[in-house]
């Protein structure tokens, strides 16, 4: 096992894998490394240099091992002793739905009536969608959330806009439209084939289109018919490694609605595996009521779960149970589902992840909630190859994190005699205003 304060990624030569001429193309970042390649597993390098090629990490290491002079680069940003991690990874989150954050007072049935259609009302028009993407996509980077899993709406030209505006800034994003065709609003129903078709054309311009992907997206059970989500489980036909996402099992009035609508299945989670929606690449959102069959189906379907803690604290749903998913060994994505959550921030869903486990009786670490926000959520969504650490080859998608720009947090880690520690403290006393810069495919996205 890899201690924590061990650096032990090893330093390729960059002057030989780079020529002249593409290192005087490259971007340098200096500043302290730190990534999570496992749950149990820190890395770290005090003063660590990155090399940056066609949006790729193409050396990281000491700095002082630095094998050709710093004026060779096209471009040196030096971060000090501010963090350089893995960008930050975002499992379940809301594009239009930043409007109705912080609404009081309801629980899931009724906050989606009040608050959350109407919102997504907003999305019908191509124009308010683009604008309203770009909102969210920038403040995501503004986050430290470089990749995110990610509810459109029922337009199809509004989750258009939203593909178009991660495009341009060449972000790995998986979003899909909505499917609804019942239990919701005139406004944003459409029908079992006509969410097909249009869901159908989205696939085929925009999945595996630079670094962007498809989910089928049916909202939830209850406003979905039984029509739909035949259509919907057919669409995986459509192209291969598609994802799909939803909701489960987040409120015990859902629960109960969804047995009224569906009283063949034998559960929630039975409805999706009835019409093939259960797999791999199927991340449901939630899962704080499941019953034993269901743990047992989702893990014999790989399906993940997204946990989504300050969404089910402010709603009042209910508290995810951490051992039980480690008992059955379910793939767990953390995610702060805005606008039910209250920060788009990571940084916070972890803070009250930890918080939930400590209610439930289960301590989670601070090794173990950094490598789900990186490493951990990028393994969830399959993108591992690319994201989640800092090893050479990944694609640069960083955030560097200031502890200094908090005063609180400053004092703290004046304290503090482990890199664990600290690292804990972080989380806790940490959010977006510690984000300093982002990176995306090696270009700078968010601050300096």
């Amino acid at each position: 096992m890899t201690s924590p304060e061990q650096n032990t990624s090893p330093a390729p030569d960059v002057s030989a894998s780079l020529t002249p001429e593409q290192l005087a193309q490259a971007t340098l970042l200096l500043g302290h490394s730190i990534d999570f390649p496992e749950p149990d597993t820190i890395r770290q390098c005090p003063n660590a240099a990155l090399v940056i090629h066609q949006g790729r990490i193409a050396w990281q290491g000491p700095a002082a091992e630095l094998p050709v002079a710093q004026q060779a680069f096209a471009r040196v940003e030096d971060y000090g002793d501010a963090w350089i991690l893995p960008g930050l990874i975002d499992t379940h989150v809301h594009a239009a739905q930043m409007p109705v954050m912080a609404s009081w007072g309801e629980q899931l049935l009724d906050w989606l009536n009040r608050y959350t259609f109407p919102a997504e009302r907003r999305f019908e028009d191509p124009l308010i969608a683009r604008q309203q993407s770009d909102v969210f996509l920038d403040a995501l980077l503004a986050h430290g959330t470089t990749t995110a899993m990610v509810f459109g709406t029922v337009h199809e030209a509004g989750t258009d806009a939203l593909f178009e505006a991660a495009r341009e800034r060449r972000m790995a994003l998986i979003a899909g439209k909505v499917l609804m065709d019942r239990n919701c609003p005139d406004y944003l129903s459409d029908t079992a084939d006509g969410g097909f078709e249009a869901s159908a054309r989205l696939i085929h311009r925009w999945h595996g289109t630079d670094r962007l992907h498809y989910a089928i997206t049916p909202r939830f059970a209850p406003t979905s018919t039984e029509a739909q989500l035949e259509r919907a489980g057919a669409l995986h036909s459509e192209a291969a490694g598609l994802y799909m996402q939803t909701h489960v099992s987040e409120n015990p009035d859902e629960v109960s609605w969804v047995q009224s609508l569906f009283p063949k299945a034998r559960d929630y989670v039975d409805v999706y595996e009835h019409y093939g929606l259960l797999h791999d690449r199927s991340v449901l959102a939630h899962g704080l009521h499941l019953t034993d069959r269901e743990w047992t189906a989702l893990r014999e379907h790989q399906t993940r779960i997204a946990v989504c803690p300050t969404s089910n604290t402010f709603l009042g749903s209910g508290l995810f149970d951490f051992a039980r998913a480690e008992q059955e060994g379910v793939v767990l994505g953390l995610a702060s589902d805005v606008g039910g959550g209250t920060s788009l921030s990571q940084l916070v869903s972890a803070a009250e992840a930890y918080k939930v486990g400590q209610l439930k009786g289960y301590k989670l670490t601070a090794n173990q909630l950094w490598y789900q926000m990186t490493a951990g959520n990028a393994r969830a969504l399959h993108l591992q190859a690319d994201i989640g650490t800092l090893d050479s080859g990944k694609m640069a998608d960083l955030v560097v994190l200031d502890p200094n720009r908090s005063a609180n947090l400053s004092a703290r880690l004046a304290q503090a005699t482990s890199l664990d520690e600290a690292l804990f403290a972080t989380l806790i006393l940490g959010d977006e205003r510690l984000t300093r810069a982002t990176w995306v495919a090696g270009e700078l996205r968010f601050g300096a």
